[in-house]
């Protein structure tokens, strides 16, 4: 599934912005769309199925490989520069890309990243040759069944339709979408290229050039806070903004706040770049000293 849409009216001092949004693990286009119906129309908004997912026809990969797949999509369809918003491991894939091609990546906004510490035990249970197959092969025969029959029996008792923000988690794994290829694999692949790739990732963060907004809840239990502070620190030019109570899935849990902050972060950006033009143009063309880590989170100092 893609979504290429253009959303509402907002600050009309915000320029326009191409955004590729990268959906998490399992995920789908469909996270996003709280957060795309609250964005201002002057951000022209692209969500596709990342490589193994729904409608995409490419094979699962990491880090590096999803990365050349959003190159390759901004190739075809004709755009030189774009924000890049990822979510959970599409956060990964947003800093691979913006490592391997700086001058196609004109801002970050990383929402749960994984990062520096997001590894846990059950993680490399999953990654592990022979139980890591097993298991997911089990998870995605049984988890979409079980999530699809609560999701169902909760709408019944309610009489409504749930909302995206309701058991975000059990939707996000009820309804993956059906795609080309087995679900499950292509989250055994996503799973090992994270043990495999985190390293190489880490170490390719500092080289990142474009401005990075990263959004966290300090009571995300699958992505801990500290991931997103020691990203923060390593970036060369980040903003850690906290957002209470959405827990990991931020795009269906907070799309308010989520799309006040990639807003209200651009156009931010928009103001700096003005002013660091006028300073390069006052002081003869000399470059402007690195940008600092501006962050809103105290406990990183």
């Amino acid at each position: 599934m893609t979504a290429d849409t253009r959303t509402t009216d907002g600050p009309a001092r915000l320029a326009a912005h191409e955004l590729v949004l990268l959906h998490g693990q399992p995920g789908s286009p469909a996270d996003w769309q709280p957060v795309t119906a609250r964005l201002p129309t002057q951000l022209h908004v692209i969500a596709a199925d990342r490589p193994g997912y729904g409608s995409s026809r490419l094979p699962a990969g990491g880090f590096a490989a999803n990365a050349r797949a959003v190159l390759d999509d901004l190739d075809a369809r004709g755009i030189t520069r774009a924000v890049l918003v990822g979510h959970s491991y599409g956060g990964g894939v947003a800093l691979a890309a913006a490592a391997l091609a700086p001058r196609r990546v004109e801002a970050v906004i990383l929402l749960a990243s994984v990062g520096p510490g997001c590894v846990n035990g059950w993680d490399k249970l999953l990654a592990a040759p022979g139980t890591g197959q097993l298991c997911a092969l089990v998870a995605w025969r049984l988890t979409p069944w079980i999530a699809r029959a609560r999701l169902a029996r909760t709408a019944r008792r309610r009489g409504r339709p749930l909302r995206p923000d309701e058991y975000a988690n059990w939707q996000v794994w009820g309804h993956p979408g059906r795609g080309h290829r087995p679900l499950w694999r292509t989250f055994l692949t996503e799973q090992r290229a994270l043990l495999g790739e985190l390293g190489e990732l880490e170490h390719a963060i500092a080289s990142v050039q474009a401005p990075v907004l990263l959004l966290a809840d300090p009571r995300d239990t699958l992505v801990p806070l500290d991931t997103a502070r020691r990203l923060a620190r390593a970036l060369p030019d980040a903003r850690l903004q906290l957002i209470d109570g959405a827990g990991h899935h931020l795009p269906r849990r907070a799309p308010d706040a989520v799309a006040d902050a990639i807003a209200a972060f651009l156009a931010a950006a928009e103001q700096q770049a003005a002013r660091d033009e006028t300073r390069s143009l006052t002081f003869g063309g000399q470059p402007r000293a690195k940008a600092a880590v501006v962050l809103a989170d105290p406990a990183l100092f």
